[in-house]
């Protein structure tokens, strides 16, 4: 008997709502999928780290076992996926497990096919592939989407990179990629020898690095799917990058904002045009499913460049999937889902992205990304609770009550805040404190923080308290990241 097709946004919904076969997320927290539990039936999180004190319905999270020292989310993935208590709880629940991630690798699927379930994302090999930087300037030149002026080489010394640039045009003020890793780690401002020589450990002998002209830029991101019906594409954001008050890392990402009118209609729309025409080269290249770009937009002549593409779900996707058309129809995930679920299913994107273009279809919050920003290291001796705090009429931030959902913010006096590092945790330079979502703007019309961003950040700071390390104590930053 043929699968009956469904046909409509309604239709899809319920299937979702009535889903039989479990659906877990996996990963070191459930920030990236906060709230799809409630689209989806059967939907459960299986973490690393108990951001919720044990009061979320839907997270397990199993006691600690001896472990090597995780080197990657991959790791923390693979360590979950072999414990007991998870084997335990997958095999007594039954049904035919599907598995999704924010990272997984060959090994990842390989103890997925082990506990009987299958891996909703595209091959880890094909994954990788398309996450490599240098990639994705292949994709998108394919695909009529081009990126910041550039050219892709391995550079071996200082005196070579100027003559790449000679050739390329591409002045004396650079930025480097390598090929895989966090921007805030695997991004290097080159406009001297002297910054050469300090990061040249990091760019000789890495293989091929991009080289890229420096602009005056501002960051946007900006997550779609591939489907088989079309790529449907979600908001363009805006990114907070390298603010000294949330990261010590220069160019790295420390959250975003969501409101309609943070771009042009005209930038919104060039920048969802350029994002359909990668998604529909994407599905060409064999991939499907969710994905991400990273858009630099030119300050001087409004140009869109391609900055990056994430083949995966991303620290913007909880934005995303909560904005105003996430509850007006479906959070861009479920069609991500429903791509792997063999389900048939008709539907007119092109219908559905002018709708999710219009500008009253986005709400505005934003999300910063709070990291320990000293030079320093010490054990965590008490931590905030996560919930939603409230900012007093002084500027001060207070715990007001325990809530697992974001929509919960009444008011932009409220935020909701998730905590990463826990009583016990190291705090090192680097290290996740966790992530504050608000409604409304974390940085002004000049896109600097607001005061209140300031105060929300120094008051969620100030509920840590720590202790010295003892000396002798040795410490390393796993320098990876969770989101």
């Amino acid at each position: 008997m043929p699968k009956k097709t469904l046909k409509n946004i309604s239709e899809i919904r319920r299937y979702f709502h009535t889903n039989t076969d479990p659906i877990y997320f996996v990963s070191a927290t459930n920030f990236n999928l906060l709230g799809l539990d409630e689209w989806v039936k059967n939907f459960k999180y299986i973490c690393y780290m108990d951001c919720f004190d044990g009061r979320h319905p839907n997270v397990l999270c199993p006691s600690e076992i001896p472990h090597e020292e995780f080197q990657s989310i991959e790791d923390i993935n693979n360590y979950l996926l072999q414990h007991k208590e998870v084997v335990d709880y997958v095999k007594a629940r039954g049904g035919k497990p599907k598995f999704v991630f924010l990272m997984f690798d060959e090994r990842t699927e390989a103890l997925a096919k082990q506990l009987g379930g299958e891996v909703w994302f595209p091959k880890a090999k094909l994954r990788s592939n398309m996450d490599n930087k240098i990639e994705t300037v292949r994709v998108g030149n394919k695909a009529g989407v081009p990126s910041v002026p550039n050219t892709l080489s391995k550079v071996e010394s200082y005196d070579q990179l100027k003559e790449l640039c000679k050739k390329a045009d591409l002045g004396n003020d650079l930025v480097l990629q390598s090929a895989f890793g966090d921007s805030g780690h695997t991004t290097f401002f080159i406009k001297s020898e002297a910054d050469f020589r300090k990061h040249e450990h990091e760019i000789v002998g890495q293989g091929e690095i991009k080289v890229m002209k420096r602009i005056d830029c501002r960051g946007s991101a900006i997550e779609a799917c591939a489907t088989s019906e079309g790529t449907i594409v979600g908001p363009l954001m805006t990114e907070l990058v390298g603010f000294k008050e949330l990261t010590p890392y220069r160019g790295g990402w420390c959250g975003n904002e969501i409101f309609s009118t943070a771009f042009s209609p005209k930038q919104r729309q060039q920048a969802r045009e350029l994002t359909f025409k990668f998604g529909e080269q994407l599905r060409k290249e064999g991939y499907r499913g969710y994905f991400e770009l990273d858009f630099l937009i030119d300050k001087k002549s409004n140009d869109i460049w391609l900055g990056e593409l994430n083949p995966r779900i991303t620290g913007a996707s909880s934005m995303t999937n909560h904005a105003a058309f996430a509850h007006a129809d479906a959070p861009l995930f479920l069609f991500h889902l429903l791509e792997f679920s063999k389900k048939p299913f008709k539907l007119d994107v092109d219908e559905l992205n002018a709708r999710w273009a219009d500008p009253d279809m986005i709400d505005s919050w934003s999300q910063m990304v709070i990291k320990h920003t000293e030079d320093s290291v010490d054990i965590i001796t008490e931590a905030p609770q996560s919930g939603i705090y409230r900012m007093q009429s002084d500027g001060t931030v207070v715990f007001d009550r325990f809530d697992y959902h974001r929509r919960a913010v009444e008011s932009e006096d409220e935020a909701f805040f998730l905590r990463i590092s826990n009583a016990g945790d190291y705090r090192y330079e680097g290290a996740d404190l966790g992530i504050l979502v608000t409604r409304g703007r974390s940085m002004t019309k000049s896109f600097q923080l607001t005061q209140k961003s300031k105060n929300w950040i120094d008051g969620i700071k100030k509920a840590f308290r720590a202790r010295p390390l003892p000396s002798a104590q040795a410490f390393e930053d796993p320098a990876f990241k969770i989101m």
